[in-house]
């Protein structure tokens, strides 16, 4: 199947996106403490970054279904731009953080928030059913493995103002990707707006509001913070770390179609899932940077699998009119509840233990896991294909 255009445009963008991403997720809570903030004051930076990722969730959405993803998306662009004129401008820390909450900068190893919310919509739409996991795993794939790049680049050029000018231009990588979208909303909402699904779409929100809120306790910003302040690791060794993560995440993404094809979306989701958080509460207990490093690399092949299997599973539960109500209010539930976690983080990693975080975000995901796959065994898809077996 040839590539569609729609496609191809959101593939770039996101190339562009998480390539910036995955050295200002490194970067900036190291900044930060360089220009004076402490562990709390980090994780409270964190929380509001992620706040404001929710919010510009929930204002993109209308715009989305009225005007179509190439205005929406066309707006986030620009303000990702913006906020790379404030970083270059700054060294405020405030206003650092005010930047990153306008550029809707992500702090995790994966990416959440407005783009993800429409470019999943656009996807869906533009490929068949039974291709939908595959084109949705590439789509992941290529935004960890330029995140791994853009990690890298962390230790070829350990300087924050050169880092910010590349920010800037993956904002206008972006805007010339989504210039080549249609204009215009791509499908017509029922009248009225009904949601059929509705109650279905609030169950998984909150299921999946769960699983954020733990994986708020171990963010790639604050991992890169745990890293630094236990074990000394500096930029240039941070860098090599998150890049090797990163490469195997997305190596591990390949993975997800072909399972999904044979056990199941949510077969898959949970499996891959609950082992990946068995190694991440062994990181607490990890008695060298060497070994913490190997359980977190570890983590990275296992805990992704589930991401393309899960867009891929709220677009097909749902009908084609509730898309971007579905992929909204899952994806504000996850990022204001990662959002709640950070600041709480960092009082915990203060307070108790730099590794306690650890403990306490791998229980809570084990617990995501067992009420997902009891709360969600006998729902049947509304599209049909691969994956189709729950």
């Amino acid at each position: 199947m040839a590539l569609p255009r729609e496609v191809a445009a959101v593939f770039v963008a996101k190339t562009a996106r998480t390539f910036c991403y995955g050295f200002l997720g490194i970067v900036l809570p190291v900044y930060l403490a360089a220009l004076g903030m402490s562990a709390v004051g980090v994780g409270v930076a964190v929380t509001l970054t992620l706040a404001a990722s929710g919010a510009l969730t929930w204002a993109i959405r209308r715009p989305a279904e009225r005007y179509g993803g190439r205005a929406a998306l066309l707006g986030l662009a620009a303000l990702s731009g913006v906020a790379a004129l404030i970083l270059l401008r700054s060294s405020n820390p405030w206003l650092v953080v005010a930047a990153a909450m306008l550029g809707n900068v992500a702090v995790g190893a994966g990416e959440t928030g407005p783009f993800l919310t429409v470019e999943q919509v656009l996807i869906a739409r533009a490929v068949p059913a039974p291709r939908r996991t595959a084109f949705l795993s590439v789509y992941n794939l290529l935004g960890y493995g330029a995140a791994a790049f853009g990690a890298a680049v962390v230790g070829v050029l350990p300087a924050y103002g050169p880092l910010f000018l590349v920010f800037l231009g993956g904002a206008g990588v972006q805007s010339l990707a989504y210039l080549r979208l249609k204009g215009g909303p791509a499908v017509v909402r029922k009248p009225g707006g009904t949601l059929p699904s509705a109650p279905l779409i609030r169950r998984m929100a909150a299921l999946f509001a769960l699983d954020s809120f733990a994986g708020g306790f171990v963010v790639q910003s604050l991992v890169a913070y745990f890293l630094h302040a236990r074990y000394g690791l500096g930029l240039d060794a941070l860098g090599l770390v998150f890049f090797v993560s990163q490469l195997l995440t997305a190596a591990s993404l390949g993975l997800a179609a072909p399972l999904a094809r044979r056990f199941g979306l949510l077969n898959t989701m949970v499996v891959s899932h609950l082992a990946s958080n068995v190694v991440l509460i062994a990181i607490a207990v990890a008695p060298t940077a060497g070994s913490a490093v190997g359980l977190l690399f570890l983590r990275h092949l296992l805990s992704q699998m589930d991401v393309p299997t899960r867009q891929a599973y709220v677009m097909a539960v749902v009908d084609d009119h509730e898309r971007e109500a579905a992929a909204t209010t899952t994806t504000l539930a996850r990022t204001v509840a990662q959002a709640l976690t950070p600041a709480l983080t960092g009082w915990v990693m203060q307070a108790i233990a730099l590794s306690a975080p650890f403990a306490l975000g791998g229980t809570l995901k084990i617990v995501y896991d067992v009420l997902l796959y009891a709360s969600f065994r006998r729902v049947a898809l509304r599209s049909e294909g691969e994956g189709a077996a729950t």
